[in-house]
């Protein structure tokens, strides 16, 4: 299993378990859908989101502050030579996707796609088998 995953998995239990005695947090149920970590594995670049997406800088700020806690937490939990320096970072990637299909369902892309498959009808048959 690769390293960021096994933080992702630490910090995951840590924060479903209420370890992080913090007003801030509790309360909300946060995903951490991604760890990315440095090519050295020194620092671990936690995505976080909290359920709903609301409270994310309140929850960001929090994670912050307890940081040093969750530091000592992940190192106990990841057999890793030296404990990474933790950031915390809001996920994006669902605001992103829906962007993305917003952006889809705009007329104009739509005008667009049913023209395409007014043209190629058949090729669209061929990807989907």
């Amino acid at each position: 299993m690769r390293v960021g995953e096994q933080v992702r998995h630490a910090m995951a239990d840590i924060l479903a378990q209420g370890n992080v005695h913090d007003a801030d947090l509790e309360g909300h149920i946060i995903t951490v859908p991604e760890v990315r970590m440095s090519p050295d594995l020194k620092l671990a670049t936690v995505y976080v989101m909290p359920l709903g997406g609301r409270d994310t800088e309140v929850v960001i700020a929090a994670l912050e502050r307890n940081k040093k806690f969750l530091r000592g937490e992940i190192a106990r939990r990841v057999n890793l030579k030296f404990a990474p320096d933790v950031r915390f970072r809001v996920d994006e990637r669902f605001d992103e996707a829906e962007r993305i299909e917003k952006l889809l369902r705009t007329p104009a892309v739509q005008k667009d796609l049913d023209k395409d498959l007014e043209q190629n009808p058949a090729s669209d048959r061929e990807e989907e088998q």
